[in-house]
């Protein structure tokens, strides 16, 4: 941003007539929850009317997500390939944002610069690596509790997705902490609604799923605690039954009888695989909001999840909630819920206008 810019957009800032907010989309280009937020936080508020100006910091000008945003708002993209956790995001990223003219930073993800040189707001979607560490050094851990406790103390406010995990931060960082809180919330992408009888033909054909399915979306992480899925699925010996696991890692051990491992699903062919399974299952021990649960009954497939953090908050009553042990998992998908869902699905639209009042109101 030449220095012309700047000086035009401080004025505009002081006679209070646009605001000039930089957003950190360093995230927007992977295939992850945290990718799939920042995209469509951002595009819902490029389409708001507010009096803003957005600078998107991105790993690359060529991501293809940013295709078709310069054309919703006044707003501009600014290279920022730093990645996170690194040395250079600490000590070559302010440099960035100070040259920018942003008068307020939105971060997506807890990950801001220690010395960050504007005020800033943050999105903590959970406190994972709290809880569930799993395989990670201790000096990550360190790192990662480090920048947690500097971004929640230095942050403006902070946005959580749920209010479980607005609870949770207060229990782990005080009550001046959690009076920062805002809850945001998440949406679902309107694709994800009911596919038709073709479409559910086709995605059947297509990755050769011939009998009634129990379907899983997400990783194999330690608290997702897939090997109780299928224990429970080797337990009831279902015969007439397929248990579908959308994954990108490969189950560590040998997979029972009927059990299906899809490892490359495009995001493109979710809804109808939604739409084509019995029942959408997930034995995960600890969520932030857990967007898959929100995805299958929006696309009116039922739902077996635990009773547990944020799952109950997302699923709004319109889940088969059960204890995490064998034995309910063997009642529940021996007589799994049935259709129809009457879900309303959640909107990105309404999760953009919680953060843009934020926004506005600390900036």
């Amino acid at each position: 941003m030449t220095d012309i810019h700047v000086l035009k957009a401080r004025e505009q800032w002081n006679n209070g007539t646009v605001k000039t907010i930089g957003i950190d989309c360093r995230f927007a280009g992977t295939r992850s929850g945290l990718g799939r937020y920042t995209r469509a936080i951002v595009t819902e508020l490029l389409q708001r009317n507010d009096p803003v100006q957005y600078v998107l910091f991105v790993r690359s000008e060529k991501e293809e997500w940013t295709h078709n945003i310069k054309l919703l708002a006044d707003c501009r993209l600014q290279v920022a390939n730093f990645a996170h956790f690194s040395i250079a995001e600490q000590i070559l990223f302010p440099r960035v944002l100070r040259s920018s003219g942003s008068d307020l930073l939105f971060s997506p993800h807890f990950t801001v610069p220690l010395l960050c040189p504007v005020p800033f707001v943050a999105t903590v979607h959970d406190l994972i690596l709290h809880r569930f560490p799993g395989n990670a050094s201790r000096l990550r851990r360190f790192a990662y509790r480090i920048q947690m406790a500097m971004t929640m103390r230095r942050a403006k406010a902070i946005l959580a997705v749920s209010s479980c995990t607005a609870l949770e931060i207060g229990g782990t960082y005080g009550s001046s902490v959690h009076r920062k809180c805002h809850v945001t919330g998440e949406g679902v992408d309107e694709e994800f609604a009911p596919a038709s009888v073709a479409s559910v033909a086709a995605i059947r054909t297509r990755y050769h799923l011939k009998d009634p399915f129990f379907l899983y979306v997400g990783s194999r992480k330690k608290h997702k605690n897939v090997p109780l899925l299928l224990e429970a699925f080797r337990a009831i010996q279902e015969t007439n039954r397929q248990l579908v696991l959308v994954m990108p890692e490969a189950p560590c051990h040998p997979l029972p009888a009927n059990v299906v491992h899809l490892p490359n699903i495009s995001e493109e062919d979710l809804p109808a695989l939604y739409s084509a399974a019995e029942c959408f299952v997930t034995a995960s021990l600890y969520e932030g909001y857990c967007l898959p649960v929100a995805e299958a009954l929006s696309c009116g497939c039922p739902v077996i999840a635990h009773n547990r953090t944020a799952i109950p908050e997302t699923a709004a009553g319109h889940a088969m909630l059960i204890e995490p042990t064998l034995e309910d998992w063997k009642a529940a998908m021996m007589s799994p819920p049935k259709r129809p869902v009457h879900f309303t699905r959640p909107s990105w639209k309404e999760a953009a206008k919680n953060t843009a009042k934020v926004l506005m109101e600390v900036g």
